[in-house]
């Protein structure tokens, strides 16, 4: 008995799928949560504060600019 018999085998499979399905989550949680932020955002800016519609579609509009802005994919450093 040298040990558990098994299909897999450390390095030898083709992850690529499950790479991609990783990076779909991520971005859809990062852009989903900003989208979410924003709209949070202009809601409690229109409804509970006297700013009204403008300032507070323009506060929502510079919070999604800002996160874009932030969020967005940096190029690799070349070394």
């Amino acid at each position: 008995m040298a040990g558990p018999s098994s299909d897999y085998h450390r390095g030898e499979m083709d992850i690529t799928e499950q790479t991609a399905t990783y990076h779909l989550i991520m971005g859809l949680t990062k852009w989903g949560s900003l989208a979410l932020a924003a709209f949070l955002v202009w809601v409690v800016l229109l409804f509970c504060t006297p700013i009204g519609f403008m300032g507070s579609t323009i506060s929502g509009l510079v919070s999604l600019v800002l996160g874009i802005v932030l969020l967005r994919e940096k190029p690799a450093a070349d070394h």
